[in-house]
């Protein structure tokens, strides 16, 4: 048997008789000792922010010192580095000549060096380049990894698999924020030496994924084309709104905590450490919690407590409230979980790797046009800006409410189209 082979716990077909029916018998193998998908998925978790989190944290300062960035020029490279997310539908044509698991780790590899030869290009044109490199391999990893949790993990571990690997994110943003602050502050190591070094540590670790653990063979074979279904509309429209909300947190919050209460660059740092510190310990327990509470009344509670958060940001004077709140709405994003599991229990299993493509697409749609858009707004009224994002949660919460209890093939919905004929999963 060769090595790309691995022999599942057991097939998938019905268990044996006097057996409870397990993952196996629900078309999702079961592996035996470490070398399994789940732990896959979570060490491929933590290898992405190895690079990306050295290219966050140095972003600002080496774009303004070495290549001489203005307002215009940062403008630019942050629409640059959406773009390849826009186009995550392209993800499907790409499976026709490679399988997901393939992709994912050829993905890791070109954010890797992407992020790796950043502070070799100290120009303009250099860091766009480098950015739209970097931003293709992390944003076809974050399509494929998606895919294959919701292909390889079992509906009722799915939720819980997905915080561990937010955890995984987590502590190794943690690591490097660290890191980079040590070379830079301690040892005042040059840029270039530092993206090197987080660029090269996801390039190892794809390497030693790529050699330790065997391919997996798919529970289900995919749909290599592009599709979008009538029955899924509830969960584009879910993902759709789960970007702009994005927006409002990575564009506007912060700038918040920096224009209004004059929080400085190791203020922020800090921040972004504690949001990370939480969601390592939080992140499982919370996918555990959607587990247990279910898809609706998750989203529900999220929505809800989203739609506090941005009204409080629109009058909050407290500078110390108002980083309260940036880390509160940080951890919300644990909760966007549901709309994976949601859509894994509706989907065709088939559809997966299409749909993460799609989704990843919708989702980044608001990119688009929410930071120029709201940028204009913010020059008449801040407030006013923070208000549109509650009233964005509280659209989310009337699409939450139409999540069934119980979601799967042919019950996707509490009103609305659905499908006439339950989907066999």
């Amino acid at each position: 048997m060769s090595k790309e082979e691995i022999i599942p716990e057991a097939s998938n077909h019905a268990a044996p008789i006097g057996e409870v029916p397990d993952a196996a018998a629900a078309g999702v193998p079961v592996y035996k000792g470490w070398r399994n998908p789940e732990v896959l998925l979570i060490v491929m978790a933590a290898a992405m922010p190895l690079s990306f989190s050295t290219w966050m944290a140095l972003l600002n300062n080496f774009s303004i010192e070495m290549a001489d960035f203005t307002g215009r020029e940062i403008g630019i490279l942050q629409s640059l580095r959406e773009i390849p997310g826009f186009l995550a539908f392209t993800a499907i044509f790409v499976l026709l000549v490679l399988r997901e698991q393939t992709f994912a780790l050829l993905s890791l590899l070109v954010l890797g060096i992407g992020v790796a030869i950043s502070g070799y290009f100290p120009t303009v044109i250099g860091l766009y380049c480098t950015t739209v490199l970097m931003s293709i391999g992390f944003h076809y990893f974050e399509t494929m990894q998606q895919a294959l949790s919701l292909q390889w993990v079992k509906k009722e571990r799915t939720a819980m698999v997905m915080g561990k690997q937010l955890s995984a994110k987590s502590i190794s943003s943690l690591v490097m924020f660290g890191v980079v602050w040590l070379m830079l502050e301690i040892f005042d190591v040059d840029y270039r030496y530092v993206y090197l070094f987080g660029g090269a540590l996801t390039v190892i670790a794809a390497l030693f994924v790529w050699g330790a653990f065997p391919k997996f063979s798919d529970a289900h074979p995919q749909t290599k084309k592009l599709i979008l279904r009538k029955r899924y509309w509830l969960y584009y429209a879910l993902t759709f709104m789960s970007g702009a909300r994005r927006q409002i947190f990575t564009v506007f919050a912060g700038f918040l905590m920096v224009e209004k209460f004059g929080y400085d660059a190791a203020t922020i740092t800090l921040l972004y450490l504690l949001n990370h510190a939480i969601n390592m310990f939080l992140a499982p327990k919370i996918g555990k919690l959607i587990g247990k509470w279910g898809e609706r009344r998750a989203l529900t509670f999220e929505y809800i407590g989203l739609f506090i958060v941005f009204v409080s940001y629109a009058f909050v004077d407290n500078h110390v409230v108002a980083g309260g709140l940036y880390v509160i709405d940080h951890l919300f994003f644990a909760m966007a979980i549901a709309i994976k599991t949601y859509f894994q229990k509706i989907a065709d299993p088939a559809d997966i790797s299409s749909t993460a493509g799609v989704s990843f697409t919708i989702n980044h749609i608001a990119a688009v046009f929410i930071p120029a858009a709201f940028g204009l707004l913010w020059l008449f009224s801040p407030s006013a800006v923070f208000l549109a994002g509650a009233a964005m949660a509280a659209v989310s919460l009337v699409l939450a409410l139409n999540v069934p209890h119980d979601p799967e093939p042919g019950n996707e919905v509490v009103r609305g189209y659905k499908s006439p004929h339950a989907v066999p999963a």
